[in-house]
């Protein structure tokens, strides 16, 4: 037992005598002539031999300028749709039911303090820039802005956002959806005039 403590005490003593040698001076750089410098194209600064990292685009990581989107509803699908149809799914209770609710109405989902208010929909939703808008008439790809209310509070969207969209078609539901922890709600369809 003594003859190891002896060598990792003589290993621990050759580590430090080993990592206290006397730094080397480094060369310092002869200094470069005033004159030289004023007419060099290389600005100052350390040289990056990697390009600069780009922030993130909106909504990936961290947030880029904030871009406020404008809902355009043609007349042609003003006129032909007069309400939604929202499926409701009550957790607790383990059961759906059905709701409708007219464009730019309101509705109160039954045994609950939740309130949807329903605006735009959009038969055909389509986003390019700036805008949203529906691309037709049809029912390609029905969409509904809404904002929903718990207790008067808004709880979706969050914050900041004016309207949180609800899709019909199954794989499109799960992007950014309404989460609450007894409700899930989804648009089923648009209801003609």
């Amino acid at each position: 037992m003594k003859k190891v403590l002896s060598v990792l005490v003589a290993g621990m003593m050759m580590l430090t005598a080993a990592s206290c040698k006397k730094k080397e001076e480094q060369p310092k750089p002869e200094a470069v002539p005033q004159q030289t410098m004023q007419h060099s194209a290389v600005p100052e600064g350390p040289i990056i031999d990697s390009p600069m990292p780009q922030p993130p685009a909106p909504g990936h990581g961290a947030s880029g300028p904030k871009v406020e989107f404008q809902v355009v509803v043609s007349q042609e699908v003003k006129e032909r749709w007069s309400a939604v149809r929202f499926i409701i799914e009550d957790k607790a209770k383990n059961s759906k039911q059905e709701l409708s609710a007219p464009i730019n109405g309101e509705v109160k989902i039954p045994d609950s303090n939740l309130t949807v208010k329903v605006g735009p929909f959009l038969p055909d939703f389509k986003m390019a820039g700036d805008t949203i808008t529906s691309a037709s008439g049809d029912l390609n790809n029905p969409a509904v802005g809404v904002v929903i209310y718990e207790n008067g509070k808004q709880i979706f969207p969050e914050p900041g956002k004016k309207w949180g969209w609800l899709w019909s078609r199954k794989e499109l539901q799960m992007m950014h959806p309404f989460q609450h922890e007894r409700f899930t709600l989804a648009l089923k369809e648009g209801i003609n005039k």
